[in-house]
């Protein structure tokens, strides 16, 4: 199973594996929007979320190629907070809301 993703992971087609789940992911708010009034995306919250889905992803690769299987679980939960962390940041400014 190791190896399998060894695998994956240094071949360059990730990156568009990676790309079609970004794709994935922004239609789901797409879709909420023509459904629902409560999604109100316009195109730069799109081109925004792209960014952090896809550079996080991107990012997370190219460090896994260097680092040794065994600490790839740490880095990946690494990045998944630091997603989310934004994520959170660029919604509601859950972190560093400056009230007046």
């Amino acid at each position: 199973m190791n190896t399998r993703v060894n695998d994956i992971i240094q071949r360059n087609t990730v990156f568009a594996w990676i790309a079609l789940v970004t794709a994935l992911v922004l239609l789901v708010p797409l879709t909420a929007m023509q459904v629902t009034d409560q999604v109100k995306w316009d195109p730069l919250d799109f081109a925004v979320m792209g960014v952090l889905v896809f550079g996080t992803s991107s990012l997370f690769v190219l460090v896994a190629r260097r680092v040794p299987a065994k600490r790839r679980l740490i880095l990946g939960l690494l990045f998944a907070i630091a997603f989310l962390y934004v994520w959170a940041e660029l919604a509601v400014g859950i972190f560093t809301n400056a009230a007046p």
